[in-house]
C-alpha cells in the first residue's frame, strides 16, 4: 500500500459540545428507518474481520457522523480510518466526536467528482464501508463511482455497501413491507421518535451546527434525487466495474447488504 503526500485540512469544532449527545440523536434517527441497522453493522464488520482481518484500513464512504468508524474502532482498536463526506454538518459532529484520535482522518469532497479519490490520504484500502448513502446518486454517476472504489480496493480486499436495494419484480412484497414499516414508524413517532425532517430542524436550532446545516442543504437541497436499484443490478455492476464476486450477505424486508471481493 502507498501513502499519498496529500493533507486535508479539518473545520474547527466547538469546545463543550456535547458530540456523544448528537452521536446518540443521530443513531436513534436513523434507527427509526432502519430497526435492523445495528445488525447489517455487525456483519459488515463480521466480513471485514474474515476477509482482511482485525487491523485494517478502511475508507469510511459518504462517512456521515461517523457512525460506522465509532463501530469499527470499538471492535477493532488496531483499525485506521479514513472518511469522506461532503455534508458539513455530519462532519462537523464527525470532527468534533472523533478529534485527536489520531487513528481517523476526514476528508470533504464530493463523490461525484471525478477527483475525489486524489483527496484521500492513501492510495489502496483494506475495506471500503458504507451505509444508507448510495441511494442517494442516480445509476450512472453510482457506476462511474464503483469502478473508482474498484481502483481504490486492494487485491483481496472488499467493498460493503448497505442500503436500500428495492427489487421491482416483486411489487406485491413491496408494497406489504411498505405497509408495514409505514405502521411501525407511526408508532415509533407517537413514542417520541424523531424522523429526517425532525432531526434537521433540531440540527438547524444548535448554535453550532445551524450555519454547516444550512450549508448542507444549500448543497443537498431536501433530498437528493436518486435510485434504489436492486441488489442484482449493484453485483452486476460492480463485478463489471472491476470486482471479481458480488452478492448479498445479510437483507432485511427492505434492506440488502452486499459484498464485492476484489
Amino acid at each position: 500500500m502507498t501513502d499519498r503526500d496529500t493533507t486535508t485540512t479539518a473545520a474547527p469544532v466547538a469546545a463543550g459540545t456535547d458530540w456523544a449527545a448528537w452521536q446518540r440523536s443521530w443513531d436513534r434517527q436513523q434507527e427509526w428507518y432502519m430497526p435492523d441497522r445495528e445488525d447489517r453493522f455487525r456483519i459488515m464488520l463480521d466480513t471485514v474481520e474474515a476477509f482482511v482481518g482485525s487491523a485494517p484500513r478502511v475508507l469510511d464512504l459518504a462517512c456521515g457522523t461517523g457512525s460506522i468508524t465509532a463501530r469499527l474502532l470499538d471492535r477493532f482498536p488496531e483499525a485506521v480510518s479514513t472518511g469522506v463526506d461532503l455534508d458539513p454538518a455530519l462532519l462537523t459532529i464527525a470532527r468534533g466526536t472523533f478529534a485527536g484520535d489520531d487513528r481517523v482522518t476526514f476528508v470533504e469532497a464530493d463523490l461525484t467528482d471525478p477527483d475525489w479519490p486524489h483527496r484521500l490520504p492513501h492510495d489502496t484500502y483494506d475495506a471500503v464501508l458504507t451505509a444508507t448513502a448510495l441511494h442517494w446518486l442516480r445509476k450512472g454517476p453510482l457506476t462511474s463511482l464503483y469502478g473508482q472504489i474498484a481502483e481504490l480496493v486492494r487485491h483481496g480486499g472488499v467493498f460493503l455497501n448497505a442500503d436500500h436495494m428495492i427489487d421491482d419484480t416483486t411489487p406485491r412484497i413491496n408494497a406489504a413491507v411498505a405497509i408495514r414499516d409505514r405502521a411501525r414508524r407511526d408508532q415509533a413517532m407517537r413514542d417520541g421518535a424523531l424522523d429526517w425532517a425532525d432531526w434537521w430542524a433540531l440540527a438547524a436550532q444548535d448554535p453550532v451546527l445551524a450555519e454547516p446545516t444550512a450549508r448542507r442543504f444549500e448543497i443537498y437541497g431536501v433530498h437528493a434525487d436518486g435510485e434504489m436499484p436492486s441488489a442484482a443490478w449493484h453485483a452486476r455492476v460492480l463485478r463489471e466495474q472491476g470486482f471479481g464476486e458480488a452478492r448479498p450477505v445479510w437483507a432485511s424486508p427492505s434492506d440488502t447488504l452486499l459484498l464485492a471481493l476484489k
